[in-house]
């Protein structure tokens, strides 16, 4: 693994191949020709990916007889889940003031609005009485 194990779990998950073979070995052990299956690839470009997650402690592969069962390894993405965390914290509070702000200004703007109906009521215009009604000149 390398001095910085934090990077080197992010750059493995920056690949949607090594994403997907994570996905997959989620649900148990798998064969490197298991995990190769649902990609358009050469085995030893899988390999490659494997590798790579390997080195960033994300699998683990072992080998028994002519089986080299590849298993998930998650104390990684524990890390890596706990760093986002704290930024998804973060967020979640700048979310929560804006929306705070976001109701004191509406209720601002509701107030106002009310007091500016209550004190510019529109004057009703007087129908003029029957039989006044203004002439035209024609």
């Amino acid at each position: 693994m390398s001095a910085d194990p934090l990077s080197a779990t992010f750059a493995a998950l920056a690949d949607p191949t090594r994403r997907a073979i994570l996905a997959s070995l989620a649900s148990g052990e798998k064969s490197v020709t298991e995990l190769a299956a649902p990609f358009a690839m050469t085995l030893p470009a899988v390999t490659k990916h494997l590798k790579v997650l390997e080195r960033a402690g994300l699998i683990m592969r072992s080998r028994e007889a002519q089986w080299r069962p590849c298993r998930l390894e998650a104390g990684p993405l524990k890390e890596a889940a706990g760093w986002v965390e704290q930024y998804r914290r973060f967020w979640e509070d700048k979310l929560d003031a804006l929306e705070d702000y976001l109701r004191e200004m509406q209720a601002q703007e509701a107030a106002e609005a009310a007091r500016a109906a209550s004190q510019h009521k529109p004057a009703r215009k007087k129908a003029p009485a029957p039989g006044k009604e203004k002439k035209r000149d024609h």
